[in-house]
């Protein structure tokens, strides 16, 4: 056992490093940070957000996560007949409305000042209905939801759930076509527009030379 943790802590080739060189990083890390002035901390701390357009790809995942939870949790709920579940639930609901909002908002600032084109305009159009159906589902549930106090009975919660079951397969038609304009089309990703843009540099050279040729 000693000479495991003696391993451990010097570090070894199976493990790439032990505590020691972990530790060290860290002291490392932490001394790189203290040199910078706020902006630079910012960006060394979190440089995924700081290099981002826009938020909108960030706060997706709130409402994605809240509301699916809040969907599964309720139908468990209802079927073992657990009311404090359901009231767990009901604040899972409440979180995924209010991320829903700001993520709605998000996705229209970054819509009007994310560059895309002709191809990917439509979809992104549907996209932006999926978002806005989403928001207005889950704000209409949750008004019902605190107007009942959270219990809701008998033919009337059946057709709560039914709601909330369209709400998250609109949630999930919506984050399909958002996947679409990223991995596909590259939305939003500065590598996939550099790219663009020097092929489209290529091809104009490439259509310059053939022209030049043909004329002599």
């Amino acid at each position: 056992m000693y000479n495991y943790l003696s391993f451990q802590i010097h570090g070894g080739a199976d493990h790439g490093g032990g505590i020691a060189e972990s530790v060290a990083s860290l002291l490392a890390f932490f001394e790189e940070l203290s040199s910078h002035d706020p902006e630079g901390i910012f960006s060394v701390l979190l440089p995924g957000i700081s290099s981002m357009d826009n938020i909108h790809p960030m706060l997706v995942h709130f409402p994605l996560a809240f509301l699916s939870t809040f969907f599964v949790l309720d139908l468990v709920a209802t079927l073992a007949k657990k009311q404090h579940w359901r009231n767990v639930a009901s604040w899972l609901l409440y979180l995924g409305a209010v991320s829903a909002a700001f993520t709605v908002m998000a996705g229209f600032i970054a819509a009007n000042t994310v560059p895309h084109g002709d191809d990917v305009h439509e979809i992104m159009e549907r996209h932006e209905h999926f978002g806005v159906s989403v928001l207005s589902l889950a704000a209409l549930l949750s008004v019902w939801r605190w107007k009942t106090g959270g219990v809701i009975q008998g033919g009337a919660n059946s057709f709560f759930l039914i709601l909330a079951g369209l709400l998250c397969i609109v949630m999930l038609l919506g984050a399909d076509l958002g996947g679409l304009m990223v991995y596909k089309y590259g939305v939003g990703v500065d590598a996939a527009q550099m790219q663009d843009a020097g092929a489209h540099e290529h091809q104009h050279d490439h259509e310059h030379e053939h022209e030049h040729q043909h004329q002599h």
